[in-house]
């Protein structure tokens, strides 16, 4: 018998496999609502914006509906086309891994720019100011706006990277998550962290653009990581900082009285 692939499932599909499990054996039934995000990640072990990227990922499957002030809800399985979760990065996932990323970029944007380069910045952040948001014009004025500093180190695989990494917000989890949490305010807020990250660079201050940008990154994180208004409040980058030192295997969820845990664990992603 030939070998085959082993695949090293993301946490949150985990999680999301361990959801949809007790979901489909009536443990959490049609119309029931699930623990709140805080119930769930102090059950699980794991931080809040692990689980909320399961429960998204539940929602763009059909099998949750997320009801912001009330909670989360079992809906009725619709037969939808499956979703390719194997290669979808979760949001928070994402937003890390640029804010690594790009605040080591805008530091050295900051030593190397020349007067297009901040030319071309500026361009992208007028543009930026004169759409709605949400909006496809607004994401591709941002897009441009992060490109932008990437292209001061004149380097095409970094240009590539962060552009490609941006179009990620396309994928149905990050555009689910969006629904919930853009709007103009959080588009202004962004605008202004922006600017701040425009301005470093332009001072030739490298480790205020490195701060600034991991600032604007890590609010991006805490915006989307806003309660649903089901409970008081919502996991932050610090919290998620304490919660993933202990963030490995999830355990499993509690169930209802009288249900008896089945055995299994979850593997590492």
């Amino acid at each position: 018998m030939p070998l085959e692939a082993v695949e090293a499932r993301r946490l949150y599909r985990q999680v999301a496999d361990q959801l949809r499990s007790l979901i489909d054996s009536g443990e959490y039934a049609v119309g029931s609502r699930l623990p709140t995000e805080r119930d769930l990640a102090e059950q699980l072990k794991i931080s809040r914006p692990t689980v909320r990227e399961a429960l998204i990922a539940l929602e763009v499957e059909g099998r949750v509906r997320i009801r912001v002030g009330s909670g989360i809800y079992v809906t009725e399985p619709v037969d939808a086309a499956p979703v390719p979760s194997a290669v979808l990065e979760g949001p928070f996932e994402l937003l890390r891994a640029r804010e690594f990323l790009e605040s080591a970029i805008a530091e050295q944007a900051a030593r190397v720019a020349t007067s297009d380069d901040v030319a071309r910045i500026d361009a992208a952040l007028v543009a930026m100011a004169d759409v709605e948001h949400p909006s496809e014009a607004s994401m591709v004025h941002d897009r441009a706006f992060h490109v932008a500093i990437a292209e001061c180190l004149g380097n095409a695989v970094l240009v590539r990277v962060v552009g490609e990494m941006f179009d990620q917000r396309l994928n149905p989890y990050f555009t689910q998550l969006a629904h919930y949490f853009e709007n103009p305010g959080t588009w202004l807020a962004a605008l202004s962290e922006h600017r701040a990250v425009r301005d470093a660079i332009a001072a030739r201050r490298p480790m205020s653009a490195h701060d600034a940008m991991r600032d604007h990154l890590a609010h991006s994180q805490e915006r989307f990581a806003q309660s649903f208004g089901a409970e008081a409040s919502a996991g932050t980058p610090s919290a998620r900082k304490r919660a993933a030192r202990s963030e490995g295997q999830p355990a499993k969820p509690k169930r209802p009285s009288g249900v008896q845990p089945k055995s299994g664990s979850a593997r590492r992603r």
